[in-house]
């Protein structure tokens, strides 16, 4: 049995070395970073697992970024991810834990619209299948940096309020700035 905590309570230092044996040190480079450059990961989406003897196995963080559409709007959206689980432990459900975990959290803290989008870059069969996210809406959708379109994905309890063009990244200025 596992625990789920706020990843708040944490030692950031133990979550830095979680992500660099769950991802590699190269992970810094993936475009998911670049999306969310320069932002706090939310400590109210985001948590850690630990396993029968507390020891951390897993995180889940949850990011505040934006679409920028060519007209200049930028469309909040939370960015889930990484979704990290130590290599020895994968296949035993913290991750699907975390992810349950996150998106809980996500509709506890929404008001009477709804919760804000959710955006990752994962597996489409696994993301769809448990949670939900498709790229159905997300093909006119651009990053920064590489990245296979069909596994940018997107979960929205409206998907209509979700624009057709736009550039990701971190909610801001800068996010405005790369629209441009």
């Amino acid at each position: 049995m596992s625990t789920i905590i706020p990843l708040a309570n944490v030692d950031p230092a133990m979550v830095e070395q979680l992500l660099d044996r769950a991802f590699e040190p190269e992970r810094h480079r993936r475009t998911a970073y670049v999306v969310r450059e320069g932002m706090d990961w939310l400590p109210a989406l985001s948590f850690a697992a630990l396993d029968d003897e507390d020891m951390l196995c897993g995180t889940i963080q949850c990011w505040p970024v934006a679409l920028n559409t060519p007209e200049g709007r930028a469309v909040p959206l939370v960015m889930v991810g990484p979704v990290a689980v130590l290599p020895a432990m994968q296949n035993e459900g913290f991750g699907k834990m975390l992810m349950l975990s996150a998106l809980q959290a996500l509709r506890d803290v929404s008001g009477p619209q709804g919760a804000l989008p959710q955006v990752l870059i994962g597996d489409p069969e696994y993301y769809g299948r448990f949670f939900g996210f498709t790229a159905a809406h997300t093909g006119g959708w651009v990053l920064p940096g590489e990245w296979e379109p069909a596994r940018l994905l997107c979960r929205a309890d409206n998907p209509a309020v979700l624009p057709e063009k736009g550039v990701l990244g971190p909610w801001g200025g800068a996010a405005r700035a790369a629209a441009g």
